[in-house]
């Protein structure tokens, strides 16, 4: 009589379907971009491009809309979250809306003038070379 081996689990279905699952979320994630919440159309600039810190704070100015770290947020949370930083080196890059009120403008950069967060810089979108 001859003797069976035991049966085992063949795995390579269960490997399958796990990078199957694998691909989809890959696939399917958003990659999330410097924490921006606005749509802005920025005005153009030649100056060099300025690399990007995770330390760095994020505020963003619409014509009717304000956002800081890509969280939407009115005038005083804007200066709640100001307040909030120790560090007053911190990098502050503001990204304004090209159509944008000047007054409210001013109104961001009192505030960060008002908390001592003088490191700013102003984003704009890099200019198109003609030749």
């Amino acid at each position: 009589m001859k003797r069976r081996e035991p049966l085992g689990l063949d795995l390579t279905p269960i490997i399958d379907v796990v990078f199957i699952l694998l691909l989809f979320f890959i696939v399917s994630s958003v990659f999330k971009k410097d924490e921006l919440a606005l749509i802005l159309d920025l005005p153009n600039s030649n100056a060099k491009e300025l690399k990007v810190d995770e330390e760095q704070v994020f505020i963003e100015l619409s014509s009717n809309k304000l956002a800081i770290k890509g969280i939407e947020v009115s005038f005083q949370s804007l200066e709640d979250n100001l307040k909030a930083i120790e560090n007053k080196q911190k990098a502050v890059l503001v990204r304004i809306d090209k159509k944008v009120e000047y007054q409210r403008v001013v109104k961001v950069l009192d505030l960060l003038q008002k908390h001592d967060l003088t490191n700013l810089a102003l984003v704009t979108s890099q200019e198109e070379k003609k030749d």
